[in-house]
């Protein structure tokens, strides 16, 4: 089995349940097997999404606001929102596995773990938008998550850094602030299935920052570089200076964050 051709037939996939089994074949092989590594591959640059055959891509400033979760379309496209946040992860974490081959095999598995949760979660809110009448791709959406694959294709230290521990870090920021805002409405079913879908994220995702945090300080050991290189890395794609109205201490703590690092970020306290 060539690990990678199956890797990129589930990344170009816009069929989730393609997606699973493929995941679910590489996963079973990497813990069976060693992979030798080809000195022929040479991983493909992907011109666009997975998702782009499913869901018009607009500019984020293009995206209507999300206020109104009192009406199914409201909810709906919040919920559309999130599932497509977690689809976008599908493919990053298959990427991850797919465009660096030199990773320890621990790594791939890694990753293949974390594209199986992002699945998983995904599948879970594609369930409750077919509730609310909407299919994904009945909203319109960003590629941010893919953009941000591109511009660190080349490089498995900045991947780390601005994928996991940034952008999936940042969801640690804002999940628990729309739970709080979905709180009030909480008797409504549906809205009581994507809080408890939320959670499930939330706890998931905690485990997934880490596994970048993990990645990312074994390769600024390997590369001889410190730590501190995080905050270049950001700086250099325009992310250090984003502001970021709520901070997740715990999380990110908990997640392998320093005090250090969560204070540089803007947290007030940190202990």
């Amino acid at each position: 089995m060539n690990i990678y051709d199956v890797l990129k037939t589930a990344i170009l996939s816009d069929d989730i349940v393609i997606k699973e089994a493929l995941t679910v074949q590489c996963l079973k092989y990497c813990t069976k097997n060693e992979i030798s590594q080809s000195v022929d591959f040479v991983p493909v640059v992907f011109e666009k999404p997975s998702y782009a055959s499913k869901c018009q891509i607009v500019n984020p400033r293009a995206l209507p606001e999300r206020k109104d979760f009192d009406t199914p379309e409201g909810l709906g496209a919040l919920v559309h929102a999130i599932a497509h946040i977690e689809y976008s992860a599908i493919d990053l974490a298959l990427d991850a596995v797919y465009r660096y081959p030199e990773m320890p095999m621990s790594y791939k598995i890694d990753w293949l773990e974390v594209a199986q949760d992002e699945i998983r979660h995904y599948k879970m809110l594609e369930a409750l938008l077919g509730s609310l009448g909407y299919i994904y791709g009945d909203f319109p959406v960003h590629c941010g998550l893919f953009d941000a694959a591109q511009h660190t294709a080349q490089s498995i230290l900045e991947r780390m850094a601005v994928v996991p521990r940034y952008y999936e870090a940042s969801g640690l920021d804002v999940n628990p602030q729309i739970i709080k805002k979905l709180e009030n409405k909480h008797k409504d079913p549906k809205v009581g299935v994507l809080i408890n879908a939320l959670k499930v994220i939330y706890q998931e995702e905690i485990v997934h920052v880490h596994k970048g945090d993990k990645w990312f300080k074994y390769l600024c050991k390997k590369e001889r570089v410190k730590e501190g290189v995080y905050f270049d890395i950001l700086d250099r794609y325009g992310l250090f200076a984003k502001h970021r109205p709520h901070i997740n201490v715990a999380a990110r703590k908990e997640a392998g964050f320093t005090c250090e690092e969560i204070r540089k970020l803007g947290a007030k306290e940190c202990f």
